[in-house]
């Protein structure tokens, strides 16, 4: 039997790909269960109804990831 969840997207922050098929990797602020909004990276169905595995991320672990990020050379 399949756990039940509930998810509401907050905010829709960035679209960062797209794939042939339609699906497209997207970074938003999801409550999960009721929970405080965190930020969240996966792919989602052309219609938005399915999802696929993705990261959650709290305030802290999102700031580390930026500072980690900044100093490279992308």
């Amino acid at each position: 039997m399949a756990v039940e969840f509930k998810y509401e997207v907050v905010e829709r922050i960035a679209v960062l790909s797209e794939s042939s098929k339609g699906w497209t990797k997207e970074l938003n602020l999801i409550s999960w269960n009721d929970r405080e909004a965190k930020y969240d990276i996966r792919e989602w169905s052309p219609d938005g109804t399915k999802m696929g595995k993705g990261i959650t991320l709290s305030d802290e672990e999102t700031h580390v990831l930026k500072k980690a990020l900044e100093g490279r050379d992308i």
